[in-house]
């Protein structure tokens, strides 16, 4: 199996101008956890905020400023500040087994899948990985 054979195609993405309060609402309404970055220049991956990565900043807002500060200061943090940075990235034709390696490794819950062009084409999740093994244990049963 590969990558394309699991892989969330058309992810929802944020653009590298937008604030951590964006993001957030953004995760809220949406319902991920993971949100590619991609430059509002030319739309190239840029990095990957995580929900982790997210919540994480928020209380470190909330401890170091108060509760009350927490809606301006996520207003005036970009994305930037708080992104995790490209590292490692799928094409379609990856093998899964490759995926599972990288994610046990690196404790990562998130892959994005990029074409020639650095262009999000799609994102790898560990609840991927999860709907794959309750289809493979269906088809046993």
């Amino acid at each position: 199996m590969q990558v394309k054979d699991i892989m969330t195609a058309n992810p929802i993405c944020i653009s590298d101008g937008a604030s951590l309060r964006d993001a957030h609402l953004l995760m809220q309404s949406r319902g991920v956890r993971h949100l590619p970055v991609i430059a509002e220049s030319d739309g190239r991956y840029r990095g990957v905020l995580t929900h982790k990565k997210m919540i994480a900043s928020v209380v470190s807002m909330i401890n170091r400023y108060g509760a009350g500060a927490l809606d301006r200061k996520e207003r005036f943090t970009p994305i930037a500040e708080v992104m995790e940075i490209p590292g490692q990235h799928l094409g379609t034709d990856e093998p899964l087994t490759v995926v599972v390696d990288y994610f046990i490794d690196n404790k990562s819950g998130c892959l994005p899948v990029l074409d020639a062009d650095m262009r999000v084409i799609g994102i790898v999740t560990s609840s991927d990985f999860v709907k794959l093994a309750k289809r493979l244990l269906q088809q046993q049963g």
